[in-house]
């Protein structure tokens, strides 16, 4: 299958390249200087369509591939010259032709023609005319991205231009759900986008736009085709399964209202054919927008998760999951210098897991394996999911703004998940059926609080504060046959060691900062920062075992306690110097902190007292318009939270028992970071690539021993350093104006230390990952994606492999029907072939919609091949893990769809 639709691709593309001619020449003013970035435009006479565009590159270039015998009119604009149009007609041969444009203080043409192209530029903005890039297939903002320059979309919906991650997307200028982009680009139609518009450098506040460093900022805005403006717009489907034993469903209503005073989004979502609208992973990871004030100081103090491991597959990768889901965004502007925004998301999920996982422990400074454990784990997740934000921004004047913002989470989770372990130590087979139970409710609720003003074209104050409260109670029950830790007051002997553990840890922590800029110069700036982070936490856990008899045995002993409280206060003053000489931007800077830690347990109290400087340095080469080199160095404090500091064990694990130590301290990282970016509209040719290295010193790590396959383990500061480099990247152009393709590369190396069994141990992880594609874009032939993508893990020298050749087909034809097919193939081994797997996966869907009709017909067809089960594997850094988890089987859906 792979090797027909390669050989697909290269006849369709064979027969483009026979019947190309090329127009070439460059474009200049009337100093003979070359015009970059100018749009050139043909317009075939006789349809009046646009046949071919292009832009010019720094040397004034162009080169548009035409039809042979044909008579066109090219045009050329450029902003603040007058736009000329020339007529063209080509023979079989190519055309070299150099046009010359004249000065011009009117505009209003230019902006006309650059409306029509399919790509422009004006200064940071890039836009996309998206009709440019439909073939008729497209049904949401994520299948017209995807054809975009520059632009890729992955799986998990984040959306990535230029090599840098979008970080907020709006539309009409108006949020749509802050913080992330899954929710737009797998919800908005299609059909309502006309302009998807790039904002790079992008600072949500125009105040500090001049004095702060944006270049990693980028931001996605969608405009709506005027159709859509003041009147509600969406669908509403309906599906249900055809042939099958068991009953599927999907019901999926989407409404949407713009206009310049307010809009209003509405997302359902409910189904049990493996749709998450929104993960636990997606939920952790919405921050609704919130910036993280205390980095930009030079320290670290994250607040880390109890999280007892509750884990949603992705969308189809679990045996079944039935999912409720509901969302609303809005915005309202109460007058011209105030708006009000915010969302409410609700979601409901229910999935059964069913695992086969092998982990093999690790001796210590080798790849040999010291005991194996298998297990076969069924589990049901049940997950409730709950975040509001409410947002204000006031704007009176170009010099002053002030900005509140409020998030609140909300979610319970509890998993039930029956096992069967297999535990081979010293050649020595053991084997019982574990019940575990999980149960949290955590709380958490984040406010924002911002102010800037601009006192006059020298000096620009900000003011920024932000707290989070957060309460997290996670509950773990083990239920097994082996007595796996001897607890001080366990009772030994039952015929079931039946082991619970409470935990409750609530969380004050308040971060604040004010900013002083002076302008220097028009291309220099000083900035004086004064800030605190200030963090109270505390931590209380109790563990009991239930005897055979039923009767509750309280582990009450000091060592299985906690009941801690933590302090922990950075305060810092920060100085930096920004400097714009020819192409390059320097700012170096250094953060003076003076920090306080207590923690209290044990009825007394430990505290650490130090002050320390980080350096930090900025260096930007802006090479050309679109082409630059970025390094950063930084020198950070890192510190743990309470988690690490709770001298009391912490049973969250059927095999894993920790405990804390009060008297560590931070570890210091050096970073160095490299990004090197090239965008040449000329041939929509894109070059992104990044080197991150990282060295930790005094790093946190574990002393850990292990009984066969149980461990117990704590926290030291290691005296040797933890190291990880990374790196991307990634080429892409189009050309002939229906093709695209891309070669990407991803590396991760990373060496830690740890002890073992009072062993210094170090473990190396080495991850690659390599991919290839090409894709086509026509509006009247299929069109068709190939590509093949590799993985390499090599986790201390077990190494795993996973071959992953992929494949898409899209055709719209008779005016009315659209047939996507997608297919994935995976193979997965190891070295020595003890792994090896191979399995593959093929969804398609058939639509049937009339031109200008509200009705849309659909059959789809999800896993085909009726695919049972795939691969995964993982590393930590005692062990390694390979696990085969069952999917979904095959179904098919007929789907109704009306479009409001």
């Amino acid at each position: 299958m792979k090797n027909i639709f390669f050989a697909v691709l290269f006849c369709v593309s064979s027969f483009s390249f026979a019947q190309a001619v090329k127009l070439e020449g460059t474009i200049s003013d009337t100093k003979s200087l070359p015009v970059e970035m100018a749009n050139v435009m043909a317009v075939n006479q006789a349809t009046k369509g646009m046949d071919s565009y292009a832009i010019t590159n720094d040397k004034g270039k162009y080169s548009l591939s035409l039809k042979p015998n044909t008579t066109y009119s090219i045009k050329i604009s450029f902003l603040g010259m007058q736009s000329k149009e020339v007529e063209i007609v080509t023979t079989a041969t190519n055309i070299s032709k150099n046009i010359t444009l004249e000065d011009s203080a009117v505009e209003l043409d230019g902006v006309e023609i650059i409306r029509e192209m399919p790509v422009s530029i004006k200064g940071d903005t890039i836009v996309y005319n998206a009709d440019s890039f439909k073939t008729g297939t497209e049904r949401k903002l994520e299948d017209v991205l995807k054809k975009l320059p520059g632009v890729e979309v992955n799986a998990d919906g984040e959306v990535e231009v230029e090599g840098k991650k979008v970080t907020k997307l709006m539309v009409e200028g108006k949020d749509f759900f802050d913080g992330d982009t899954k929710l737009g680009v797998k919800n908005i139609p299609a059909d309502a986008i006309d302009k998807i518009q790039v904002l790079r450098n992008y600072n949500e506040n125009s105040i500090l736009k001049s004095v702060e460093n944006n270049q990693d900022n980028v931001a996605m805005n969608i405009k709506l085709k005027s159709g859509k403006k003041n009147f509600w717009f969406g669908d509403l489907t309906a599906g249900i399964g055809v042939g099958m034993l068991d009953s599927r469903y999907l019901i999926n209503p989407k409404l949407f209202y713009y206009s310049p005073k307010y809009s209003i989004n509405l997302i359902t979502n409910f189904n049990n054919i493996g749709e998450l609208p929104l993960t636990i992973q997606d939920y952790m990871k919405l921050t609704g927008g919130f910036r993280g004030l205390s980095a930009k100081g030079g320290s670290s103090f994250n607040i880390t998760s109890n999280d007892l491991g509750i884990s949603l597959m992705r969308n189809n990768r679990a045996k079944e999951i039935e999912t409720q889901f509901g969302a609303a965004n809005f915005s309202y502007n109460v007058n011209k210098a105030w708006s009000l925004s915010g969302f409410g998301i609700l979601s409901s999920s229910v999935t059964e897991t069913e695992t086969l996982s092998q982990t093999n422990y690790l001796d210590p400074n080798s790849s040999e394996i010291q005991s194996v454990e298998n297990k076969k784990e069924l589990s049901n997740q049940k997950s409730n999911l709950g975040m509001f934000k409410l947002s204000s921004s006031y704007k009176p004047s170009t010099n002053f703004q002030f900005d509140y913002d409020v998030l609140t989470k909300l979610s319970k989770q509890q998993e039930d998940a029956p096992l069967f372990r297999e535990a081979i130590v010293n050649s020595i087979t053991t084997s019982e059926v574990i019940n575990t139970k999980k149960e949290q409710k955590p709380i958490s609720v984040n406010q924002n609080l911002s102010l800037f003003y601009t006192m006059n074209e020298k000096n620009i104050f900000a003011v920024e504060m932000q707290h989070l409260y957060q309460e997290e109670d996670p509950f773990y029950n083990a239920n097994l046959k082996s007595q796996p830790f001897n607890l001080v007051g366990y009772v030994s002997g039952q015929d079931r060691n039946n082991i619970s553990q409470n935990r409750f840890v609530t969380t004050s922590k308040l971060d604040a900062k004010v900013d002083y800029y002076y302008m220097l110069t028009p291309k220099s700036n000083f900035n004086i920062t004064l800030g605190n982070t200030y963090s109270y936490q505390n931590f209380n856990s109790s563990m009991y075992q239930i005897l055979d008899n039923q009767t509750v045995n309280e582990l009450d002993s000091q060592v299985n306690v906690n009941d801690v409280n933590y302090r922990f206060n950075d305060a810092f003053l920060g100085l930096h110097y920004k400097i714009l000489t020819g192409k390059f931007t320097f700012t170096p800077g250094v953060s003076l902190h003076s920090y306080n830690m207590t923690n209290t347990q044990l009825n007394t109290d430990y505290s650490q007292n130090f002050t320390r400087a980080l350096p930090d340095l900025l260096a930007i080469y802006q090479i050309k318009k679109a082409e630059s080199l970025t390094y950063n160095f930084s020198y950070t404090n890192n510190f743990t939270d309470i988690n690490q500091l709770s001298e009391g064990f912490v049973f969250s694990n059927y095999n894993s028992l920790r405990k804390g130590s009060r008297t560590l301290e931070n570890a210091t990282a050096r970073q160095h970071s490299l990004r090197y970016f090239k965008y040449n509209m000329f041939n929509l040719e894109n070059i992104s690539a990044f080197l991150n290295y990282s060295k930790r010193i005094d790093a946190i790590k574990t002393k850990a021993f292990f009984d066969g396959v149980n461990q117990s383990s704590v926290p030291y500061n290691s005296d040797f350093a933890d190291e990880t480099l990374s790196g991307s990247g990634s080429y892409g152009r189009s050309f002939l104006k229906n093709y695209k393709a891309s070669v990407s590369a991803n590396i991760n190396w990373s060496l830690f230390n740890n002890i073992q069994n009072n062993v210094l141990s170090k473990k190396e992880s080495f991850t690659q990952s390599y991919t290839l594609r090409t894709s086509t874009n026509y509006k009247k032939l299929p069109n068709l994606e190939v590509g093949y993508n590799i993985v390499i893990n090599n986790y201390d020298s077990n190494v795993f492999y996973t071959d992953k050749p992929f494949a898409k087909l899209d055709y719209y034809f008779l005016n009315a029907f659209s047939f996507v097919a997608e297919y994935e193939f995976y193979h997965y081994y190891n070295t020595d072939k003890t792994v090896n797997n191979q399995y593959d996966f093929l969804n398609a869907s058939l639509i049937y919609q009339k031109k200008d009709s509200k009705f849309e017909y659909k059959i789809g067809a999800t896993n085909l091949l009726n695919t049972k089960s795939i691969n995964d594997d993982s590393f930590s850094q005692f062990s390694t893990r390979t696990s085969q988890y069952t999917v979904q089987p095959r179904y098919l859906i007929f789907s109704l769809k009306y479009n409001i």
